[in-house]
């Protein structure tokens, strides 16, 4: 199942909605008690997303109505994750790019929630802080059950479901100082969506496609495969230090193609437009504005 958080333009709520090819059913409308959001949704655990599965297929079987997409607004598709979590320098051709080194231990760092954004939402940012502004396709996984101490093995156990994410980030700043969180978290840095996939209809995190269009350039054309550490190795190895609790947001990294490393290099500008693309999960989109 594909869940987003939509709303009616003109309105400030946002609502959980299963989406259907380009339709979306709020499930508000069909359900008693709906889950407010995904957080919400996932916290319910197997029994909440069941009654939900059941809901759904009721409703399409008796020809429910639902409300076109296009007309509706995307917030973030993940709206109060408890964290936010991110690798860096996880595909050895970015690394390379950027000369970062692929170390022995994972890069780990976080996201600020402001950054969440969602589909087709504008980013805005000062001229003055960064004018080297890059994107980042990334695979966003979201964790369904609390993991502590799992295995490699055991670690898909735990997810919940699948986004996508462009993990924006203001580079000056990124080689100006050790940490890495501030050239990442600008308000609307990381935008999410436009849905989150469900574990089950992604049968392999490490065979799917990502790709990125700047204006109109592919300027990123990868698959999962590249990544130094698969998604169940950086849950098993986040999950050694604390426990990763349910609806948490992990982004994977990014394969190379950054805009910082190209001659001369391909900055997002004022007016961009730039579309995120993964294999079973769909396009996210940003509009930039410089101000």
């Amino acid at each position: 199942m594909k869940f987003a958080h939509l709303r009616v333009e003109g309105e400030s709520v946002n609502r959980l909605a299963v989406v259907v090819d380009d339709e979306a059913l709020f499930l508000d409308e069909v359900m008693d008690e709906a889950p407010l959001d995904l957080q919400e949704l996932i916290e319910r655990g197997d029994a909440g997303l069941a009654h939900v599965r059941a809901v759904v297929s009721n409703a399409i079987a008796n020809r429910t109505s639902m409300t076109p997409v296009s007309g509706l607004r995307h917030a973030s598709a993940v709206l109060r994750p408890p964290h936010i979590l991110a690798i860096g320098a996880n595909y050895a051709a970015h690394s390379s790019e950027l000369k970062l080194r692929t170390e022995t231990a994972m890069t780990v760092f976080a996201l600020w929630p402001n950054s969440l954004t969602g589909h087709e939402n504008t980013t805005t940012w000062p001229e003055e802080i960064s004018d080297q502004v890059d994107y980042e396709a990334e695979l966003g996984v979201i964790i369904g059950t609390p993991a502590k101490n799992v295995s490699v093995r055991d670690a898909l156990d735990h997810v919940w479901g699948y986004t996508i994410v462009n993990d924006i980030t203001a580079r000056n700043i990124q080689f100006s100082e050790a940490q890495w969180s501030r050239c990442k978290s600008f308000d609307g840095f990381t935008p999410t969506g436009p849905v989150v996939v469900t574990a089950d209809e992604i049968r392999d995190p490490q065979d799917v496609w990502l790709t990125t269009n700047l204006d109109g350039r592919i300027l990123q054309d990868a698959s999962s495969s590249e990544m130094v550490r698969s998604v169940a190795e950086i849950i098993s190895y986040l999950s050694r230090s604390a426990t990763i609790p349910a609806g948490t947001l992990i982004s994977t990294g990014s394969p190379g193609g950054a805009g910082y490393s190209r001659k001369p290099p391909v900055f997002m500008r004022d007016g961009s437009a730039v579309t995120i693309s993964i294999g079973g999960i769909g396009s996210l989109t940003t509009f930039c504005r410089v101000v």
